[in-house]
């Protein structure tokens, strides 16, 4: 079963808090996605049936390698949405709530096509330049 993107934000933020930390609790998990513990606790649960991770009642819980690799490919996603944003001059005040907009929205092959055109940027700074030209021209 393919993860919800309610799923993806809970898998997302575990990933990077274990990343961070070295561990992800209930409370630091609502305080970021703004829920209920409640909520997390449920979620936990589901995800622990979906084999993302393993949860032991009062002992806590960490990824599967499932939910790992999906962790570390949403974050990638996250990161390389933001770099577009920034690529085609989106101001910097609207890039994060753009993108917790547009990445559920997307599928991987049109990730793997906007990360293709990232790297079309990126080796070459001149590209960025004449982007920046045009958007400044379409301004005025």
């Amino acid at each position: 079963m393919l993860p919800t993107p309610s799923m993806e934000d809970y898998i997302e933020r575990i990933y990077l808090l274990i990343k961070d930390k070295g561990y992800a609790r209930v409370s630091d998990i609502a305080e970021a996605l703004e829920v209920h513990p409640s909520s997390v606790t449920k979620m936990i649960q589901k995800l622990d049936k979906d084999d993302y991770l393993v949860y032991e009642k009062y002992r806590g819980f960490g990824l599967t390698p499932k939910g790992k690799k999906l962790g570390q490919r949403l974050v990638f996603r996250h990161a390389l949405l933001e770099d577009f944003l920034k690529i085609i001059g989106v101001h910097n005040e609207h890039i994060y709530e753009d993108v917790e907009g547009i990445e559920h929205h997307l599928s991987w092959d049109a990730i793997d096509r906007i990360g293709d055109l990232v790297q079309y940027f990126e080796e070459d700074p001149q590209r960025v330049e004449d982007l920046t030209i045009i958007r400044n021209r379409n301004r005025d």
